[in-house]
């Protein structure tokens, strides 16, 4: 896969909060069928997290095309979220944010990344595999299962 370098990534700014919520709900849109719900970031407060988290934005021709969103641990770094735009997904984008949460887990000097996903979001489960995560431990969560997963980095 090759990744188009016209994606440019920046942080997110409080203004960016109705836009991310939108991108997050789309993005998650797919998965009701699946679960029978809404995810959970679908209903999160994005005013709030973009306040108290980090976000990186993946911007392509002046439009956000993908998100994450991490906050520093003691001992890790947590990606509470990470989401391409349907229009925008298999194109490298996902591999680019979660590129970037390396970059901000090593220069915060934590060797290593910690996320949760649904064990339903089998795609989901596969793409984080293919970029080196592990299954930590699965947990049963509202008639489903939370998959646990966590990536070491290179001393």
């Amino acid at each position: 896969m090759t990744i188009d370098t016209s994606i440019r990534l920046r942080p997110a700014e409080p203004a960016d909060a109705a836009a991310i919520r939108d991108i997050v709900r789309a993005a998650y849109a797919k998965w009701v069928p699946v679960i029978g719900r809404e995810p959970l970031p679908m209903r999160a407060d994005y005013d709030k997290a973009v306040a108290e988290h980090s976000f990186d934005l993946a911007i392509e021709e002046g439009r956000m095309v993908g998100v994450i969103e991490t906050m520093l641990a003691d001992d890790h770094l947590w990606i509470e979220n990470v989401c391409v735009a349907p229009l925008a997904q298999g194109r490298g984008i996902g591999r680019l944010l979660l590129e970037q949460a390396e970059r901000r887990a090593a220069e915060a000097s934590r060797s290593e990344l910690r996320l949760l996903t649904n064990g339903a979001f089998e795609s989901n489960v596969s793409l984080y595999k293919r970029h080196g995560y592990v299954i930590d431990r699965e947990e049963p969560f509202m008639g489903g299962v939370t998959v646990y997963m966590s990536k070491k980095l290179a001393q």
